[in-house]
């Protein structure tokens, strides 16, 4: 792995445990409580796309605390700043992290298939 690799994950898992961090500082209860599932650095570290779990949010609450991520941006990255004593912060992009839900559905069909494999009668004639 060539060090310039090694930088950029380095500061992506320093983005995933300081981000919980900076989400506790606020006085928002809907942003408090977010975990973040992966960190994603562009290759000069300028941008920092953030995965989001959405366990417990509806789709209007998913999209309330992404607007108030969007405000308090300028806010995270002045925490970041100063707690890791970096020049800048990369800019976030916030969004919410679906995979879980489509594997478990990929996984229930996948059930489904073969519940109907298993009872379909054998050709043995």
């Amino acid at each position: 792995m060539s060090p310039e690799a090694i930088k950029l994950k380095r500061t992506e898992s320093v983005l995933k445990e300081l981000l919980p961090e900076a989400f506790g500082t606020l006085d928002d209860l809907r942003i408090n409580g977010l975990n973040v599932i992966d960190v994603v650095c562009s290759r000069g570290r300028y941008d920092a796309r953030v995965y989001l779990d959405p366990t417990g949010l509806n789709g209007q609450e998913q999209s309330e605390a992404l607007k108030q991520l969007r405000k308090v941006s300028s806010h995270l990255s002045t925490y970041i700043r100063d707690t890791e004593a970096w020049y800048r912060a990369p800019k976030f992009t916030f969004e919410f992290d679906d995979q879980l839900e489509r594997i478990d559905r990929m996984e229930k069909l996948f059930a489904q298939i073969s519940s109907q494999k298993s009872e379909e009668p054998s050709d043995e004639s």
